[in-house]
């Protein structure tokens, strides 16, 4: 549901920092001090215009404190290289880590922002060595920039994603490494981890991760929880979202309000027994 006046959030997202972090988080400020669930991930967890997100269903429906750790446009970067949010993790009876795509990181072929991981910041000497016919000065996205570079060259793309997938699960298992409690990784996507990508599509997010990525961090997590969202859920548009007009065609690519209860649905049972 859009609001007429354009630039006016018509959500409160109450925005706030833990600790010493520099990202931002979606509020109410939850007390560290009680026993809680730590949720970390990207647009999704956060809840970009969706008046109450999976993590506050949650929270109702369990009675337990909920600290939303999600950050728009995120990926695990983000979470990487910030000093505070994996110790408090550390602190939680249990952490749910959303799947975040492997191109809103850096890597040997390019840097993004520490921060705003979907900010494409520089190729690197062997990105430019390699895509030679590229002018990297005319992208400020990563997205951008990799649909550019898989339709100027397919097959030297195909050694840029072979590097993301291996960055993506270096920097998982360091992720995952530093947080000292229970894990649960959560897949949410229109699709399934097998689902292979074809032609010149980049595919559907997660980018670039797979079932051979997940699998081989299996060993490592309390729990796995994969949400593939049906087609009748995502043919609601943005039915139920709160959104500033300008932002409309923003809001028309994210998850509505019925698939975070779905997501919530499916996290519950996997969540029980983890107080303590």
């Amino acid at each position: 549901m859009a609001f007429e006046r354009p630039g006016e959030s018509p959500i409160d997202y109450q925005q706030c920092r833990y600790g010493y972090s520099k990202l931002l988080f979606r509020g109410p400020k939850r007390n560290l001090d009680a026993p809680f669930i730590a949720f970390v991930g990207g647009t999704e967890t956060y809840g970009k215009y969706i008046p109450k997100p999976f993590v506050a269903l949650i929270e109702e429906q369990t009675g337990r404190t909920c600290v939303n750790f999600g950050t728009v446009n995120s990926g695990v970067d983000a979470f990487v290289v910030d000093g505070s949010v994996l110790p408090i993790c550390g602190k939680a009876d249990v952490t749910v880590v959303q799947v975040m795509g492997a191109h809103n990181m850096s890597n040997r072929f390019y840097s993004v922002h520490p921060r705003r991981n979907d900010r494409f910041l520089k190729a690197s000497t062997l990105m430019r060595t390699i895509f030679r016919e590229v002018d990297f000065t005319e992208f400020s996205f990563t997205r951008h920039l990799l649909m550019t570079l898989k339709t100027v060259s397919p097959s030297k793309f195909a050694v840029l994603e072979q590097e993301l997938k291996a960055a993506w699960l270096a920097r998982m298992e360091l992720l995952l490494s530093r947080i000292s409690g229970k894990v649960v990784l959560l897949w949410v996507s229109d699709r399934t981890p097998s689902v292979e990508v074809e032609g010149r599509d980049l595919g559907q997010d997660p980018l670039f991760v797979d079932a051979e990525m997940i699998e081989a961090l299996r060993g490592k997590l309390h729990g796995y929880v994969e949400v593939v969202v049906p087609i009748e859920l995502r043919a609601m548009g943005t039915e139920g979202m709160l959104f500033p007009q300008l932002e409309t065609a923003m809001a028309q690519e994210m998850y509505g309000p019925a698939v975070h209860d779905l997501v919530a649905a499916n996290l519950l049972p996997v969540l029980e027994g983890t107080q303590g």
